[in-house]
């Protein structure tokens, strides 16, 4: 990639790495914070009402997605005209959205608050409470959206990270010390929505200093976002990805303590995912810009470096959260009594489902960046209906177990479909060989594993459980190196090499 890419990469990388801290340490906290002070029914009601919201944020039905692409080729030209078309389009839709989006937040207030009952809350205040939780997606269809969307076709994603660090920090302070100081959970909730404009003051004085001629109130070139529903599948897909399983544990477990027992153990695969985005963070943009300039030879190369370096790092992460996830669940629940948070195989689940799940990310990365979402929506609409229909199954027969089971089936097939799809349409790499490396990496973990619940680990807190993560990452670095120079020493040593040279 070119130098200025590269640049743009590191900045991404170490904002984003920044950001993914404090956003790790945020969904750890809060819902702690939650959990003593409410109980794990209100835990479960906000984890559960949050997924419902995630759901009408379909509206948005792909508009980023396909503003991003539509940008990369005249931000690539500097073709200021056609920016300013893209740009000033995407602020009219959302800002149409926002407004729809609003409708059905008020409507999904009042249903929720009819056919769900919760022991500590009135239904006003159920009512009340989710409309406070919605006001914050509300607001950034009015006030940062149409930022968001040209920072990160840019690859500036690190001002967005920037812009979202300070907007954390408003939030979990403002909840600790509201609730240290007693409130009941609706003013803290109302309070914490505040947060939102830190981020939006942020994002827009940036904009403006360093787009001078970016005008987003030109006449807007609507026809540039033509990939709008295209993308719509792939942003149904996501939804769904995260949506389903609280939504399904909601209305068909009918039980908001088995959503907040699935919340916590989620919580350790956001937090997984947190880590990982440092490492693709704005290469769907730089994949995107190297596609719009057909630079072929160096697509393969880069990308062949990427898959091998980021499967590494998750045989790494999994392996370890394989062998750490119980005791980590049982130091974070620890004095918390009305409810049965110590489920093993559940956690070993959750695992393998996560595993899965970040098995296709570099696959799903270069479906955005060469803007293949009419192309592969049948396919997302096949993963969508697996999940629901085998996780509906699985909630209403064996509970916790089938729902993740359901994930589980979805995550491989969708991995499976893009191994084929990618190569084919995108990158001309032979598919077998990202199979063998699933093989020898699979290998790897295998043994990891292995040995690893042989140990005999209990951490008493959170300072010795990272001592012995700290540990097991080195030792899990030390076999997945090794194996991968017995079978790939070329291209390790050629991202070796690119990692030096990035820090150079």
């Amino acid at each position: 990639m070119s130098e200025n890419r590269t640049k743009k990469f590191i900045a991404n990388s170490v904002v984003t790495g920044m950001y993914q801290g404090v956003a790790l340490l945020s969904g750890f906290v809060v819902p702690r914070i939650i959990l003593v002070s409410y109980g794990s029914e209100v835990n479960g009601f906000i984890s559960s009402i949050t997924q419902f919201i995630g759901y009408l944020l379909l509206v948005e039905a792909g508009l980023s997605q396909a503003a991003i692409y539509a940008l990369y080729k005249p931000l690539a030209e500097k073709d200021h005209n056609r920016i300013n078309g893209i740009v000033s389009a995407a602020k009219k839709f959302y800002y149409q959205i926002g407004f729809i989006f609003l409708i059905l937040l008020l409507f999904l207030s009042f249903i929720y608050s009819a056919f769900i009952s919760i022991t500590t809350l009135s239904r006003i205040e159920v009512t009340l409470i989710t409309i406070a939780i919605g006001m914050n997606s509300a607001l950034e269809f009015f006030t940062l959206a149409k930022y968001r969307t040209l920072l990160t076709a840019d690859q500036r994603t690190f001002v967005v990270s920037w812009a979202s660090i300070a907007y954390k920090i408003c939030y979990v302070l403002i909840i600790y010390l509201l609730s240290y100081l007693g409130w009941d959970i609706l003013p803290i909730m109302a309070v914490a929505v505040l947060a939102i404009f830190v981020r939006s003051i942020i994002l827009s004085e940036y904009t403006r200093k360093k787009y001078r001629l970016i005008n987003f109130n030109v006449k807007p070139d609507t026809s540039a976002l033509n990939k709008r529903w295209d993308a719509f599948f792939l942003q149904i897909l996501g939804a769904i990805q995260r949506g389903a399983p609280a939504i399904i544990l909601t209305v068909i477990g009918q039980n908001l303590i088995n959503v907040s027992i699935f919340s916590v153990y989620n919580l350790v695969l956001q937090g997984i995912n947190s880590i990982l985005g440092v490492f693709n963070s704005g290469l769907a943009s730089s994949f995107g810009n190297v596609i719009a300039k057909r630079e072929d030879d160096v697509l393969q190369r880069a990308y062949s470096e990427f898959e091998l370096g980021y499967y590494i790092l998750i045989t790494i992460v999994y392996s370890v959260a394989w062998i750490l996830i119980m005791p980590f669940i049982r130091i974070y629940t620890s004095g918390i009594s009305d409810a049965n948070y110590d489920i093993p195989l559940f956690g070993f689940l959750v695992v393998l489902n996560g595993l899965f799940y970040n098995l296709k990310t570099p696959q799903g990365m270069m479906v955005m960046a060469a803007g293949l979402y009419k192309e592969t929506r049948i396919q997302s609409s096949i993963q969508a209906i697996i999940i629901v229909i085998l996780g509906g199954f699985g909630v209403y027969y064996w509970g916790l177990y089938g729902l993740v089971i359901g994930m589980l089936i979805s995550n491989i097939y969708r991995s499976i479909d893009l191994l084929f799809f990618i190569p084919k349409y995108v990158t001309k790499i032979s598919p077998w060989k990202t199979f063998f490396r699933w093989v020898y990496l699979g290998l790897g973990f295998s043994i990891i594993v292995y040995f690893g619940m042989h140990l005999e680990i209990a951490p008493s807190n959170y300072l010795m459980w990272l001592v012995y993560a700290a540990v097991l990452c080195v030792v899990s670095s030390l076999v997945i190196a090794l194996l991968s120079l017995i079978f790939e020493r070329k291209t390790v040593l050629f991202i070796v090499y690119r990692i030096k040279a990035l820090f150079s």
